[in-house]
């Protein structure tokens, strides 16, 4: 997705096939609908394609079922968009993109909402029903539900740069020559984006000036040259605790959870107390939600498997799945919140939780994506 013209392709080549699609079941033997029964394909973030999420509900459908990880949602939709709308039958993305650019475009389709809505009763306050991001944008119709969510701005190693001066500094680290050659950047293009319009000083989540878009150009030119290492969570991780770096760019308790999990406490999950976004604030915040596909043959396991991850103890292993630890929606219901032990909760900063979910602005889309990713790119090779 490297620039409008592209987009622009994708969406048309989305609209011919879904024409196309929309004819589908016209030439779908009942042979064809009867064995999507035994066949579920989920299109998700990394957690929900984990075997200790996906292996029961297998034993207990004897079905065949498929999940694909991907790391930004931008590249997801455009899947849905391309043609692949026929494939997959559930797509997790991040909050905004079910009401504002799926729903719209026809990608996904609404939920049964009598079936689903209760389920929004047992969840923490801030998502009872009607919850924003579940809902159309006219509010009639429930387009997804929610599950994990948290802060995600960036990481230290509170042994090299202590939490108070990571919360009160804040974004302005990563402007400090001081620190130039000892943090990292994860790979992940949409937030790296959002970040590096916050170090800029420019709130992401608005329409840019050619001199916003300069000053962002120049800043991730001069991040990205400064930067030890790029790479994955794991390899983040391991850099913090190896002290080949002092904290990293893009970052949050779905990144560090693990570490802190397998006794690095002194790994932490940073929200600035205050920084250039809507009302000062310093973070963002991510809610994930899962949304059924408008596929012409959706697989009725679709939302067998949306009530399915709603129970507490598949809940909580969807908290906890191989790869990332998050908190779920789902921990307002005791019996959920029950199951997390002192070291789960710790390990997610449930600690803090609460208030820096209260200073972060929620995962947006940026209005010029398209083009701060390409000067985001053409800074990245800079490096060589």
């Amino acid at each position: 997705m490297a620039g409008i013209s592209r987009r622009s392709l994708l969406k048309g080549m989305g609209t011919g096939l879904g024409a196309l699609a929309a004819a589908g079941p016209l030439f779908n033997s009942n042979k064809a609908f009867a064995a999507r029964e035994k066949e579920l394909n989920i299109l998700c973030w990394e957690g929900y394609n984990s075997a200790q999420v996906l292996d029961p509900f297998r034993s207990k459908t004897g079905a065949t079922v498929k999940a694909e990880s991907l790391t930004n949602d931008p590249t997801m939709i455009n899947r849905l968009r391309a043609g692949e709308i026929n494939t997959w039958d559930l797509i997790n993305v991040n909050n905004p993109w079910a009401r504002k650019v799926m729903l719209p475009e026809k990608l996904i389709k609404p939920l049964p909402k009598a079936e689903f809505e209760p389920f929004f009763d047992k969840m923490l306050p801030e998502f009872k029903a009607p919850y924003k991001w579940a809902m159309s944008d006219d509010g009639k119709d429930l387009i997804g539900m929610a599950q994990r969510f948290g802060p995600y701005s960036f990481v230290v190693n509170t042994d090299k740069v202590s939490r108070k001066t990571a919360e009160e500094v804040g974004w302005d680290l990563f402007n400090d020559p001081k620190l130039s050659g000892k943090y990292g950047i994860l790979e992940s293009d949409d937030w790296n984006v959002f970040n590096i319009f916050i170090v800029a000083g420019i709130d992401p989540f608005k329409v840019h000036t050619p001199e916003e878009l300069a000053k962002f150009e120049e800043t991730a030119k001069r991040v990205f040259k400064g930067a030890k290492l790029i790479g994955d969570i794991a390899s983040m991780n391991q850099a913090l605790i190896s002290g080949e770096i002092d904290l990293h760019l893009t970052g949050g308790t779905y990144s560090v959870s693990p570490a802190r999990a397998d006794g690095h406490p002194e790994l932490r999950a940073i929200t600035p107390l205050k920084g250039p976004l809507a009302g000062g604030k310093g973070g963002i915040s991510w809610i994930e939600i899962t949304s059924t596909v408008n596929n012409p043959n959706l697989s009725p396991l679709a939302l067998e498997f949306l009530k399915y991850v709603q129970a507490p103890d598949v809940a909580h292993t969807v908290a906890f799945a191989e790869g990332t630890f998050n908190p779920v929606a789902q921990m307002g219901n005791k019996a959920c919140f029950d199951l997390f032990t002192k070291e789960e909760l710790d390990a997610i900063q449930w600690d803090s939780l609460e208030e820096e979910m209260a200073r972060s602005v929620e995962y947006d889309i940026v209005p010029n994506y398209d083009k701060a990713l390409d000067i985001m790119n053409a800074a990245k090779r800079l490096r060589g």
